[in-house]
């Protein structure tokens, strides 16, 4: 069977073709370790698939809680803490030659944020970073990677960082 595309910006593949069309990718970053493993691989499959890359940050508030007090005594408020993210967001995923990079902040609560971003960006494809949480740490904490996973509206690519390696038990009950 000969897999059409059926329009200049359609996605979508005829069933069982094997090939992706990637063109945006969605990288979410909250400059943490887990992030830094997952830009790599965005950063890679951006270049691989000629995809724009999308880097996100999202914060729930650009209030005056978030501002330090230089930054209070010397600019108005939430500007100053608004241009220090977007500064850190050039800082961590720099201009590539090869990939065309748009950068995002959000006021939304983070799953929200990346779901949302994906789906009016017509994201083809989603690269998250994981603490790889077990147990007790997990149910504390949740895995934001995994609210994203079950909510996105296009594919998503875990990456854990390299030595935070999960113990799996294969003992049957």
């Amino acid at each position: 069977m000969h897999a059409q595309m059926r329009g200049e910006n359609e996605r979508a593949r005829a069933p069982g073709s094997s090939m992706m069309h990637v063109q945006t990718i969605l990288y979410p970053t909250d400059f943490d370790e887990p992030a830094k493993a997952a830009r790599s691989y965005a950063l890679a499959l951006a270049r691989d698939y000629g995809a724009r890359l999308l880097v996100l940050h999202a914060v729930e508030t650009l209030g005056a809680e978030n501002v330090t007090y230089g930054e209070a005594t010397s600019q108005p408020q939430p500007d100053a803490y608004r241009e220090r993210l977007w500064k850190e967001l050039r800082e961590w995923v720099p201009v590539d030659p090869q990939v065309k990079i748009d950068y995002m902040l959000s006021e939304e609560a983070a799953v929200d944020a990346i779901v949302n971003t994906a789906a009016e960006q017509h994201c083809d494809l989603i690269v998250i970073g994981t603490h790889g949480r077990r147990g007790l740490d997990r149910v504390l904490h949740g895995s934001m990677a995994e609210q994203v996973v079950r909510a996105a509206p296009c594919p998503v690519l875990v990456v854990k960082p390299i030595g935070h390696a999960t113990h799996i038990s294969h003992e049957r009950s």
